[in-house]
């Protein structure tokens, strides 16, 4: 598996399952996607999102029925906690060509990570599903190491343009965005303002 950023405006992610699992995974995709979620019950959550729910018994569906269900998705997720539902889902997806993602049975093709962003970036990590509590722990360590991660991404973005108006080299602008990236300085200025950063950047990197 390689880890991609996909944009999923418009496309349509049909969930299976209406408990805290089914929960997560409609948190996760209802912002961008088109969700439908097939259950007997929902949680108070999904209740509160913006998808579509239609109360259903996935086990007395046929085959038949589950794939009108699954037209036109691009991603279909079983939630289920019947692991051959899930598993008969995932067959479905397989056949009709559509990325799938088991919370509880057979592998599919499809992990979600553990991910969490800003204004301006997107972190998501992954243990390939083997650990989802050492995913949800790394990610949480990055958020407290780099609390002011959306600051310096605008920042860089700042003295990128700047330092292509000073600094012919496109190697030694790359050098000093390496340097004022990892220095401890710079990301405690940034917690107080971006005019703060600036001064000790013109200072040590750009001497004006």
């Amino acid at each position: 598996m390689i880890p991609l950023f996909v944009d999923l405006t418009g496309r349509r992610v049909v969930i299976f399952g209406g408990g805290n699992v089914a929960t997560r995974k409609a948190v996760f995709f209802s912002a961008d996607a088109d969700v439908i979620i097939v259950s007997r019950s929902f949680s108070k959550t999904i209740t509160s999102l913006p998808v579509s729910r239609l109360q259903l018994d996935v086990a007395v569906l046929s085959d038949t029925e589950l794939e009108r269900l699954l037209f036109g998705a691009f991603i279909g997720v079983a939630a289920l906690s019947d692991r051959e539902q899930n598993n008969r889902i995932g067959r479905i997806c397989r056949r009709k060509g559509i990325m799938f993602n088991n919370a509880n049975g057979e592998r599919g093709d499809l992990i979600i990570p553990s991910a969490s962003g800003g204004e301006h970036y997107t972190i998501a990590v992954s243990t390939d599903g083997e650990s989802p509590v050492v995913s949800r722990f790394v990610r949480e360590q990055i958020e407290k190491m780099f609390f002011h991660l959306d600051e310096m991404v605008v920042f860089q973005g700042i003295l990128r343009e700047r330092l292509k108006t000073i600094e012919p080299s496109q190697k030694r602008r790359s050098e000093i965005l390496w340097n004022i990236a990892h220095d401890p300085s710079v990301w405690d200025a940034l917690g107080r303002s971006i005019k703060e950063a600036h001064k000790i950047v013109n200072r040590r990197y750009l001497h004006g």
